[in-house]
């Protein structure tokens, strides 16, 4: 990365006008408190520990959702959502690098895939917007949920208030209820609507139009992931951004290229200044 590069992307980064895109790898340093172990974020690591340390079979193994499914399927959904909650909502983690450098930035609007709660600690310190996705709920056309931090509590609201950060995390969170995109069927789900615009308030649709991304912690190997992000970032600018993607293969640049994503090859942790460890 050329210093003006990196210029370019910490001046958008501080004004709004280049958004951050969490994906996993960003929580690669992030420990259990008391065993040392890795807080669960990629496909693998989520499996594994669904499946209490255990491997599942190969065709369940090839993604999350897909073992989650099955999951859902013998046991029942509150199996996966009790899951979640306990790895996210009740287990205690160190802190991140990359959420401290993004705490010391401030972002107006920052989009999390993961599941975890580090991005909402970032900000309780001042009111705040929180957009949680939300798939096969009856009684509402909408796939999400909104609240407002007040500094003390979230309580859900109807509309967003635009003079306040924007934190999306589509795929869920425990806090303050846990509701995740999980299982085969809520992407489905939620892509679906994704696609027909039921799953991004109006506000944000607005706000949103001509911005530009850096996508960091994210391999883009997998439809699913893919999807979710084209269509959470549709109506960006041109380019449409950047991701910090190390040793790039022929599927992702050929997507890539085809989403106006420049791929710049380096780790987050050597964007951000920080050592990543094991």
């Amino acid at each position: 990365m050329t210093p003006d590069q990196r210029e370019l992307l910490m001046t958008g980064l501080g004004n709004g006008t280049i958004v951050p895109y969490l994906g996993p790898s960003v929580l690669s340093d992030v420990k259990n408190v008391q065993t040392g172990d890795p807080i669960p974020a990629t496909s693998d690591q989520l499996i594994l520990a669904m499946n209490d340390g255990r491997p599942m079979a190969p065709k369940l193994m090839y993604e999350f959702p897909r073992a989650a499914m099955n999951v859902e399927l013998k046991r029942g959904r509150t199996t996966v959502t009790r899951f979640l909650n306990r790895t996210y909502g009740d287990t205690a983690y160190t802190r991140g690098a990359v959420h401290d450098w993004l705490q010391s930035i401030r972002p107006k609007y920052v989009i999390d895939i993961n599941r975890d709660t580090q991005l909402q600690d970032s900000y309780t310190d001042q009111p705040h917007n929180l957009i949680v996705g939300i798939a096969r709920i009856g009684g509402t056309p909408f796939r999400y949920k909104l609240y407002t931090w007040s500094g003390t509590a979230y309580s859900e609201v109807d509309a967003l208030d635009m003079s306040l950060p924007l934190l999306f995390k589509p795929m869920g969170t425990p806090r303050p209820e846990g509701v995740y995109i999980a299982s085969d069927a809520d992407y489905v789900d939620y892509i679906t609507e994704l696609m027909g615009g039921f799953a991004i308030p109006p506000e944000l649709k607005e706000y949103r139009m001509g911005k530009r991304y850096l996508l960091m912690g994210l391999r883009l190997n997998r439809d699913t992931e893919r999807m979710v992000m084209a269509d959470i970032i549709y109506g960006a600018g041109e380019p449409s951004g950047w991701i910090l993607l190390p040793e790039p293969n022929a599927k992702e640049r050929r997507f890539c290229k085809k989403v106006g994503l420049e791929i710049i090859e380096e780790d987050v942790f050597d964007f951000i200044g920080a050592t990543e460890t094991a």
